[in-house]
């Protein structure tokens, strides 16, 4: 389809090429997305649970919740998406991933490049002494192996503001694009969903591959709304064909 010849071109001729991924990215990998209205946000209050307030005054609940998220992490692996980004990475077609999402999945694929603005569930942080765990710990208990202190996932919690450093390095490498591309992000949480934006006004070509329209929608040179690893898949065939037409430098 044009829309995909058109992305591929943009990935041969774009330096630097920076995606952001969200939920949608996840999701081709079986991981719950918690924001869309089939997802758990559904079933549960995520300005309830995953609060510092629930850790504090509901940790039963809030522990439960969170050694779901855990579990469902461990069933999961890499989807073709991210192995593909992984592969351009390697390429050197693709500059750096900053990702919404908390699952470590793009590391798994290989990636390295990876800019995680919410944390990880790959880490478990102690509240007490600061000590750090596999986020796996906590499906064994909430208390630091280190000192006894309370652990808590090493995520971005509701009402919790962004650490400076990703947040610096994305809005860096949003500005600094040529081409932003956006995979699975529904761009409605902030301040993530200022980086296209920003990325537009710097001079950078905006593509969105998205199932839902999202509010960037309007402003983006192209978007798609399908599947990221059918998208992706399609774009990689067309891009290894024009590289192999083009034969060694």
């Amino acid at each position: 389809m044009k829309d995909v010849e058109t992305l591929a071109e943009w990935i041969l001729e774009a330096r630097p090429f920076v995606v952001l991924s969200g939920a949608g990215m996840s999701t081709e990998s079986n991981l719950p997305d918690f924001r869309s209205r089939q997802g758990l946000w559904a079933q549960y209050d995520p300005a309830r649970l995953a609060t510092e307030w629930a850790m504090e005054n509901r940790p039963d609940e809030f522990y439960a919740f969170y050694r779901m998220r855990v579990e469902a992490l461990k069933a999961s692996s890499p989807n073709r998406g991210h192995r593909i980004l992984a592969d351009w990475e390697r390429r050197g077609l693709l500059s750096a991933i900053v990702t919404q999402n908390v699952d470590g999945l793009h590391q798994e694929a290989g990636s390295r490049s990876v800019v995680e603005l919410h944390g990880s569930l790959r880490t478990a942080r102690c509240r007490g002494c600061g000590a750090k765990s596999p986020g796996v710990r906590l499906l064994e208990g909430p208390f630091c192996p280190a000192c006894g202190g309370r652990l808590r996932p090493d995520v971005v919690l509701f009402g919790e503001n962004l650490p400076e450093a990703p947040l610096e390095e994305a809005e860096r490498l949003a500005s600094t694009a040529r081409l932003f591309v956006v995979l699975g992000s529904s761009l409605a949480v902030s301040p993530a969903n200022r980086l296209p934006g920003i990325a537009a006004a710097c001079g950078a070509k905006v593509a969105i591959v998205n199932r839902e329209a999202t509010p960037f929608d309007g402003r983006a040179h192209l978007v798609i709304q399908r599947g990221i690893g059918e998208v992706l898949a399609e774009t990689d065939r067309i891009v290894s064909e024009k590289e192999s037409l083009k034969g060694p430098v």
